[in-house]
């Protein structure tokens, strides 16, 4: 089966900084590129500097000349996250656009983070509201575009508020949900606060659909000694043009939700293909475990305790 052609214009972003986590493979790489291409400052914060170092390389023959550097950065330590956003504050520069695009996905066994929290729901979640927080003074002064990836797993589901950190029973995938289901009633959030506390900064919701990206692949580090058959599957789909994304679509949702100028606040964008799984980006209806106010201001306040992160309110 042939595919039709799947693209978005970008425009021209020349003087703005873009941050986008997650970035040194994969659609990260992709958008990171793509961000770069279009003229702006790109910014990879990345735990592998190796890793990073081989993004840079691959983007700058993609784009000569390219304005991207690395910065480090592992979401499952809140002290990384910090001295990040320490880093960033000291350079003193705004920043115009935030993809929070960074993830993991159901390790076979429960981890944890540096800090004890279940690992998907630490770095997933956890570990970007911190980000958000300590880069909000920059994200001010940039006016900035944040735009936070979810999943078509937070379709469905809802949060373990008994249990957030899977200590009594964990279920992987349930799991999974609740990271991306907290990440976006986060998102949400935001742009309520930004909108009642005058911040200037914009935000909504991207998702993937499905598409045959690292998240399922073989991830020693996560227990996943080989490629899981799910993302087996989802290359053989793929490839062929079944229903599903590639990696090149995969990543255009997150990057009209954070550089298209019609791009609305508080709203999610994702595949419009059947099931929204794969096809050409456009707005979406929010899934309904991310319709609740008051959800979503009980996952804020719970992070700003879990992450000792307390943003201003003014």
């Amino acid at each position: 089966m042939r595919r039709t052609p799947t693209d978005i214009k970008i425009p021209d972003l020349s003087g703005r900084r873009a941050v986008i986590t997650g970035a040194s493979d994969g659609m990260g790489l992709g958008m990171a590129a793509r961000l770069a291409a279009a003229g702006a400052e790109v910014i990879l914060p990345v735990r592998n500097s190796r890793k990073g170092e081989s993004a840079i390389a691959e983007i700058r023959r993609a784009v000569p000349g390219a304005n991207i550097s690395l910065r480090g950065l592992d979401l499952s330590s809140l002290e990384s996250v910090a001295a990040l956003g320490e880093r960033l504050r000291e350079e003193g520069h705004p920043i115009h656009i935030l993809i929070n695009n960074a993830g993991v996905m159901t390790p076979p066994n429960r981890q944890t983070t540096a800090d004890g929290f279940e690992l998907q729901f630490g770095t997933n979640h956890l570990g970007h509201f911190a980000l958000v927080g300590q880069l909000l003074p920059l994200l001010r002064d940039g006016l900035a575009r944040v735009t936070s990836q979810i999943s078509v797993a937070a379709r469905r589901g809802n949060i373990n508020w008994d249990d957030l950190n899977w200590e009594r029973s964990y279920d992987g995938m349930r799991a999974y949900s609740q990271s991306k289901i907290a990440f976006g009633l986060f998102g949400v959030e935001l742009e309520r606060r930004s909108k009642a506390h005058g911040w200037g900064i914009t935000s909504n919701l991207s998702h993937p659909g499905v598409a045959p990206t690292s998240l399922l692949a073989a991830r020693p580090e996560l227990g996943r000694s080989r490629d899981t058959p799910q993302v087996r599957m989802i290359r053989a789909l793929s490839a062929r043009g079944i229903l599903i994304g590639t990696v090149e679509t995969a990543k255009l949702p997150a990057l009209m939700a954070a550089t298209d100028p019609h791009a609305k606040a508080g709203a999610l964008y994702g595949p419009s293909g059947l099931g929204n799984l794969g096809g050409p980006p456009a707005e979406q209806r929010l899934y309904p475990p991310l319709r609740s106010p008051e959800d979503a201001e009980r996952v804020w306040r719970v992070s700003e305790e879990l992450t000792r992160t307390a943003l201003p309110a003014t």
